[in-house]
């Protein structure tokens, strides 16, 4: 069959179901697997809509790279673990959570669906780095986090387009490059490196980037729509024959080294060394039944695991 790379932003996805489903969902033997249960019917729900014929899952191997560290200190610095005893540069994340993480790949791994990361990165490079690298299938990248709308394309090569689902499945919606264009006020000719610019110039609290003093997201798009890019805005504030405005000037005079160091740490890496956990053909029935059926019956997931199972046979 011939159908889109869907490529799953992991920890995006399995976040999204540990908050949406109540924690008094538990095992036979008294574990939370509200995560479990949720994101396994979530990537069911995937492939019913989707219809890959590839699918991978996209690790976080470091969540807060250290290169994005030290060009900005701040970077996901609230979403540090300071609770006592939590090891140097740990993520917060809910108790109940972490242990469904190796619940959740233990199912993966029996279904036969791939994973993949690569060391020092986040899964948005394994995401950025995955869709640049495809020449075959349109892409489809599947994240809560609209960082990834940079990676929108028409060409070259095969289309890519983001399927974000910040506000839940149920609301989901698909980006290409003309809605990116559409709703960011971004040019459509360059929506995906121009969305990370605008995102630089606006700055992201949940990422702890603080953006250029006095630049809202309005004002981003204006510039960006004004100039193409984020180097070609501020060679014009440099420019004395520009037209530009003097305080605008002094906006981007004063956030020069912000724009500096943000720059590369909102871009995501596109030529990472990705490791997969197997072959990325999603296969028309499980890679261990035995297992996954096991594994089903361990974690009270029988009716979710079904689905999915269900789902990879019916594309």
């Amino acid at each position: 069959m011939s159908g889109p790379l869907l490529l799953l932003d992991g920890a995006s996805l399995w976040f999204r179901a540990f908050h949406a489903i109540p924690d008094s969902i538990t095992a036979p033997d008294g574990r939370a697997v509200n995560a479990v249960r949720g994101f396994t019917d979530m990537v069911a729900a995937l492939i019913n809509r989707h219809q890959p014929s590839r699918l991978v899952v996209c690790l976080d191997l470091d969540w807060r790279p250290q290169f994005r560290v030290d060009a900005v200190p701040s970077y996901k610095a609230h979403r540090l673990d300071t609770t006592s005893g939590a090891a140097p540069g740990a993520e917060e994340v809910p108790d109940l959570l972490t242990p469904q993480v190796d619940m959740i790949l233990a199912v993966l791994a029996a279904a036969g669906i791939a994973t993949a990361g690569a060391e020092g990165l986040e899964a948005d490079d394994v995401l950025g780095t995955l869709s640049a690298r495809e020449q075959t299938d349109e892409v489809v990248v599947v994240s809560g986090d609209r960082d990834l709308l940079q990676l929108v394309r028409d060409e070259p090569g095969p289309p890519v387009r983001v399927f974000y689902v910040g506000r839940g499945l149920a609301k989901a919606e698909l980006f290409g490059p003309a809605e990116v264009a559409a709703k960011y006020g971004v040019p459509v000719e360059n929506a995906g490196p121009a969305y990370a610019d605008l995102a630089t110039l606006r700055g992201d609290a949940s990422d702890g980037l603080p953006g250029v003093k006095g630049v809202g997201e309005k004002s981003a798009s204006v510039l960006i729509l004004r100039f193409g890019s984020l180097e070609a805005l501020r060679d014009a504030a440099l420019d004395p024959g520009s037209d530009m405005a003097q305080g605008m000037r002094a906006k981007l005079a004063a956030a020069a080294d912000y724009l500096d160091a943000a720059a590369p740490v909102v871009r995501v890496v596109c030529d990472a060394e990705v490791m997969l956990s197997g072959p990325d053909v999603l296969p028309a029935t499980p890679a261990d039944p035995d297992r996954l059926y096991q594994l089903a019956a361990e974690y009270n997931a029988e009716s979710p695991i079904t689905r999915l199972v269900a789902a990879m046979a019916e594309r």
